[in-house]
């Protein structure tokens, strides 16, 4: 399904192919137009097909090139019209969950540095098949959406894949909350509890928690992702917001930042995963 986010990427990628093929020296071709700006000659396709959101930088670049340096102004504005866009859940899930999981596959495919926050829940990401689908099949009931559940867990499955992969990084930080919250089977958590230790382990995840007697200067509040510190993904009840400008960005890098502060990393986020293990095996 394409997202009206999406489609914005992929009516500004057509506009600036037709710059490309229309310049006044004649048309560029993509390896040209990459050669000039010392691009890999994959972003030039990415970008004029919806698949990478461009910088102001590299707008007024395409326009420079493509001899339509005036084009900067109706560019720029094509691009600050979708930076921040709500993405109702009602819109999203018309064609089930599936959908929602492969579009946060192809955003995860472009970047390589990931800062996520977490307050009630095991990220996504680090997430085992039982887990997640309790997880959707909640949400499915709450959003009257598609029981898509089967291929939603497909797709998050995929998805981490990008664990494994040398060139990305994660650091993820989530409230000692997730860890206790029984939105599955307790079975289903202890399960996911021991794979999170496992994730500890990994070169490319670091994983931070926040325990409940850590002192705080701002409340555990919205989860969110940070792609490469330039786009911003938070979900609330309603929607999804895709946030690109830089002010909106940087707020939420510097939220990152100061829950980071109250974080333990290590043999002491070790320790808070086993407590919230052992205590699902109390009486």
């Amino acid at each position: 399904m394409s997202t009206d986010y999406q489609q914005a990427r992929e009516v500004l990628g057509a506009r600036l192919r037709e710059l490309r093929l229309s310049a006044p020296d004649g048309r560029l071709t993509g390896t040209q137009l990459a050669e000039r700006h010392g691009w890999n000659k994959s972003k030039v396709s990415k970008l004029e097909n919806g698949r990478q959101t461009p910088t102001p930088d590299d707008l007024r670049k395409w326009a420079d090139a493509t001899g339509r340096p005036e084009a900067y102004d109706e560019l720029l504005a094509r691009l600050r019209g979708f930076e921040s866009h709500i993405r109702s859940w009602r819109r999203q899930l018309a064609a089930g969950h599936k959908p929602v999981q492969d579009t946060h596959l192809s955003a995860h495919a472009d970047a390589t540095l990931f800062r996520g926050w977490e307050s009630s829940m095991v990220f996504g990401i680090l997430q085992t098949p039982d887990y997640a689908r309790s997880i959707f099949a909640r949400y499915a009931e709450l959003q009257r959406s598609p029981r898509d559940v089967e291929e939603a867990v497909r797709s998050r499955m995929k998805r981490q894949e990008a664990l494994y992969d040398s060139s990305k990084r994660f650091h993820l930080i989530m409230w000692e909350a997730a860890l206790r919250a029984l939105i599955c089977p307790p079975s289903v958590l202890a399960a996911q509890l021991d794979r999170l230790v496992g994730s500890i382990g990994l070169d490319t995840v670091r994983l931070g928690i926040i325990p409940f007697s850590a002192p705080l200067k701002i409340p555990p509040s919205t989860a969110f992702w940070i792609y490469d510190d330039r786009q911003v993904i938070v979900e609330n009840w309603h929607a999804e917001l895709w946030i690109d400008d830089e002010a909106g960005v940087a707020t939420h890098l510097r939220t990152w930042k100061t829950l980071n502060e109250s974080a333990v990393y290590g043999i002491d986020a070790q320790n808070l995963i086993g407590a919230a293990r052992r205590a699902l095996d109390s009486p």
